[in-house]
């Protein structure tokens, strides 16, 4: 097994060669940081990660969490890496100094979470998670709220979470159950199950403050009705103390496929009482509010997924590097030594595929942190509304996207491993395991695909989708001009031409029926998908091929080739389906629509 959690050189060639990282310094906001600190803060996350993460990711999948009926048991390591992360600072490392934060972009943010994610993507869950809970809290709490709960989030002694799934709703959130009445000293009482929780429940920080969707007694039915409120374990006391515990209970440990070291729990509200929470922001907007935290959790699925999808491949290219088996079809005397087996077309084609996914994944992951940072510094209201617009409508993909092919790279890693790859020995089975659930949580696929054609792409969709079209248009010409890049833009070209026709057949489709139009959503989903990795494939290329062509030696030449020869392997390979998946959707294909549930 190979301990390197990324490639840095690719990592250091997507922040600065391809999203030209640097220029972000020159944004107020960061004048005070220099390539010298975005480098060292990089390093800091690959050292943390390699020391306190990577080293217990096997022994916490194997030794899974347990409850007792009164209290939460993890593995030890797992405090010591929730402990070295917060003291880091990566808990508020994009906060303003002011409020203990290093200021740091989105992007590199981003990047440090990737290396964490590669070494142990359980563990780092629940920092994840506590971070887009403390956004919330900064973005929709009250002055009080934000003093009390937001400093100890910060710095690891408070915890976060997202409870918004309930038994038997699932994502229905407008169904939703949970209730919250005026306790009549301006805070609520709530009441109610919420389910698949994570983090939940542990003991790793002082205190754990659940954001909880609820509806306020008497409010509209729907998601008109959902408040959101600040439900803390312990309450805490004006003087920042911990006090009494609040009305919040586990009901039990959920056990997973993967992600064990991660708690997936069940929590009642309210079983005695009723929880004291706190209403965040106005009342019946809560679902709008959320939505911040989903969309910024999305993005951290999508590059969860591309971490896990590239550790497999680094995994499957060390070992077939080492491992020695067969001689080449053109060879067959047994007399002659055995070649390792990257030497194997087969295996040369199985690993340039999930370099091609891996690579591909982080950095779309990568490219969307871009537009999140730019949506809050960017110079100008109009290049804020452009990333804003973009992101919108990039979401359902940076999530989507690596969560399908992220994993297939590593199941192709299993299959690079051969016999080796299916056993607990290596790390392949677990990274499989744990990419696993990138397809369901927060959105399932078939929800994000939904949500692209019926909003993104719907009649009220935004600027997202020309805003897309002139970004590609603007790379196709680019790559018209490049030698290297002219054939790789042709077939970028002719895969636009058909997103292009199908999005508009498709928006016809759903305009007249929507359950019909939208039955087929997922494929398009995909087809769409494919366009935006096509296009992040053709920059990477564009950037590669400068690069040759002032002259890059060495490993550098190597790595550049590299970059080029996967951009051509997407066109080749990837975008060839794109026709046939055309036609099926421009038809209208009813087969799916149509299957009766008494068939099955």
């Amino acid at each position: 097994m190979t301990d390197q959690l990324l490639n840095d050189r690719d990592l250091s060639f997507q922040l600065y060669e391809m999203l030209d990282t640097e220029a972000l310094l020159q944004r107020p906001r960061y004048a005070e940081h220099d390539r010298a600190v975005l480098d060292a803060t990089l390093n800091t996350a690959r050292e943390i990660a390699a020391q306190y993460f990577a080293p217990h990711n096997q022994k916490g999948d194997a030794n899974e969490p347990t409850f007792d009926g009164e209290k939460v048991t993890l593995i030890p390591e797992t405090k010591v890496a929730w402990d070295a992360f917060a003291a880091a600072g990566f808990m508020a490392a994009h906060h303003d100094y002011q409020d203990g934060g290093l200021q740091l972009p989105e992007v590199v943010l981003r990047a440090c979470m990737a290396y964490f994610n590669a070494a142990n993507i359980a563990t780092v869950g629940y920092s994840f998670l506590s971070i887009a809970a403390a956004n919330l809290v900064k973005s929709f709490a009250s002055t009080e709220l934000r003093q009390r709960f937001l400093p100890p989030m910060l710095d690891g002694r408070f915890s976060g979470t997202m409870a918004m799934t309930e038994p038997g709703q699932g994502s229905a959130l407008g169904d939703l159950r949970t209730s919250a009445r005026q306790a009549g000293d301006g805070s609520y009482r709530i009441s109610g199950s919420k389910m698949f929780i994570s983090g939940g429940d542990h003991e790793l920080s002082e205190n754990i403050v659940h954001m909880v969707l609820a509806r306020i007694e008497g409010a509209a039915p729907g998601v008109k009705g959902i408040s959101l409120f600040l439900v803390p374990k312990h309450l805490v006391n004006d003087d920042g103390s911990l006090g009494a515990r609040n009305d919040v209970a586990l009901a039990g440990l959920l056990h997973k496929m993967g992600y064990r070291n991660t708690t997936s729990t069940v929590l009642n509200f309210g079983e005695k009482q009723g929880a004291v929470g706190y209403l965040v922001g106005e009342a019946g907007k809560g679902l709008a509010y959320m939505f911040q935290m989903m969309n910024e959790a999305r993005i951290g699925v999508g590059l969860g997924a591309a971490s896990l999808g590239y550790q497999s491949y680094l995994h499957a290219l060390h070992y077939a590097r080492e491992r020695p088996q067969g001689r080449l079809p053109g060879n067959k005397s047994p007399a002659t030594p055995q070649v390792h087996i990257v030497e194997h077309a087969d295996v040369r084609r199985m690993l340039l595929q999930q370099k091609v996914y891996a690579e591909g994944s982080l950095a779309l992951c990568l490219y969307a942190s871009t537009l999140v940072e730019d949506t809050h510094t960017a110079p100008d209201d109009e290049q804020r509304h452009r990333a804003a617009e973009l992101l919108d409508l990039l979401t359902p993909v940076v999530k989507s996207w690596p969560s399908r092919y992220a994993l297939l790279a590593s199941e192709i890693g299993i299959q690079v491993l051969g016999g080796s790859g299916y056993t607990r020995e290596y790390m392949l089975e677990q990274l499989y395991r744990d990419n696993r659930l990138n397809q369901i949580h927060e959105g399932t696929e078939g929800i994000q695909a939904i949500d692209l054609l019926a909003r993104k792409l719907g009649p009220r969709g935004g600027d997202g989708y020309p805003l897309l079209l002139a970004e590609i248009g603007a790379s196709l010409s680019e790559a018209a001009n490049d030698k290297r890049c002219t054939l790789l833009g042709t077939a970028l070209r002719s895969a636009l031409q058909i997103v292009e026709r199908v999005t508009a057949e498709q928006q016809a489709q759903v305009a007249a029926d929507a359950d019909l139009g939208l039955s087929n959503a997922t494929a398009y989903l995909d087809l769409f998908g494919k366009l935006v990795l096509g296009w992040i494939w053709l920059r990477q290329a564009l950037v590669a091929s400068r690069a040759l062509s002032a002259g890059a030696a060495g490993s550098d030449a190597d790595f550049y080739q590299g970059k080029l020869q996967a951009a051509r392997y997407f066109m080749d390979w990837e975008l060839a389906g794109l026709e046939g998946q055309a036609r099926l959707l421009g038809d209208g294909n009813r087969v799916c629509f149509d299957m009766q549930n008494a068939w099955f």
